[in-house]
C-alpha cells in the first residue's frame, strides 16, 4: 500500500510546476490559447517570456478574433485564419520634393496687326466689244432748234451733227474701247440775228446705246446716253458722259 502511493505523490509533483509554469501563446501580438493542430510556416522569430509566454513572430498570418464581446469578460479564443500572401511593405511617404525654381514668365507675344482686308476686286474690261453701239438723231422739226452738235469720243472728235441735217443714224462701235469711255457733247447756238424758233417744242435729241441692224432699220434697245437741246435756248452748252462697253 505505501509502496503504491510514493509514485503518485512523485507525479503529482512533477505535474503541479508544469501546470503553474504554463504561459500563453501569442501569434503577432495576439493571445492564440486554445488554437489547435495548427502548423505555422515562414516563422521569423519564436521567442519565450519571462513569465513563460511563447511569442510567435509570422508576418504571413494575420489573426482573427471571432465574436469578441464588449465587455471586460474573458475575450473567445481567437481563430487562427488560413495563410494570407505576404503584405506588401508598408509605403514609405516619399520626401517633400524641392520647390520647384521659379522662372520667369515668358513675355506676351508682340501684338500682330491684322492683315488689312483685300480691295474689291476691280472690274476689268473686256477683252473685246461684243456688242454693237450706234448714234441717232431726232428733230421734231429739222433746222429749228438751231443748234449743231459735235461729238467726242476718249478726247477725240469724231463728227459734227448739224442743226440743218435730216436723221443720223450712224454705229460708233469703231470708235469705242473695251471698258470705259468718255462721250462728249458740245452744242452751240447757231442762229443769225433773227431766230427761226423760240419754242422748247422745237427739240434736237441725241441717243447713243447698244442696238442691232436688220431689214436696213437699226434698232437701239438699250439707250446709254441722252442729250438734247430746245430752240428756247440760246446758251452752248457741253455735257460729258461714261459709256462702258461690253
Amino acid at each position: 500500500m505505501p509502496r503504491r502511493a510514493i509514485p503518485a505523490l512523485v507525479l503529482s509533483a512533477l505535474l503541479l510546476p508544469m501546470s503553474a509554469l504554463a504561459g500563453s501563446v501569442f501569434l503577432n501580438g495576439v493571445r492564440i490559447d486554445g488554437v489547435t493542430n495548427q502548423k505555422f510556416e515562414k516563422v521569423a522569430a519564436v521567442r519565450i517570456d519571462d513569465k513563460g509566454n511563447v511569442h510567435i513572430d509570422a508576418p504571413a498570418y494575420a489573426v482573427k478574433l471571432v465574436n469578441a464581446p464588449a465587455a471586460p469578460a474573458p475575450a473567445p479564443a481567437p481563430v487562427a485564419t488560413a495563410p494570407a500572401p505576404a503584405p506588401a511593405p508598408a509605403p514609405v511617404a516619399p520626401a517633400a520634393p524641392a520647390p520647384a525654381p521659379a522662372v520667369a514668365a515668358p513675355a506676351p507675344a508682340p501684338a500682330v496687326a491684322a492683315p488689312a482686308p483685300a480691295p474689291a476686286p476691280v472690274a476689268t474690261a473686256p477683252a473685246r466689244i461684243t456688242r454693237r453701239y450706234w448714234l441717232v438723231t431726232e428733230q421734231s422739226a429739222v433746222g429749228m432748234s438751231e443748234y449743231d452738235i459735235d461729238l467726242y469720243v476718249n478726247s477725240r472728235w469724231v463728227r459734227k451733227l448739224r442743226n440743218g441735217e435730216d436723221q443720223v443714224i450712224a454705229e460708233i462701235t469703231r470708235e469705242l474701247q473695251p471698258g470705259k469711255n468718255t462721250v462728249l457733247l458740245m452744242a452751240h447756238k447757231v442762229a443769225s440775228s433773227s431766230r427761226r424758233s423760240e419754242s422748247p417744242q422745237h427739240v434736237f435729241k441725241v441717243i447713243i446705246g447698244e442696238g442691232n441692224e436688220g431689214g436696213g432699220n437699226v434698232m437701239i434697245d438699250n439707250p446709254l446716253i441722252r442729250f438734247q437741246r430746245t430752240a428756247a435756248e440760246t446758251d452752248n452748252q457741253t455735257e460729258e458722259f461714261t459709256l462702258t462697253t461690253r
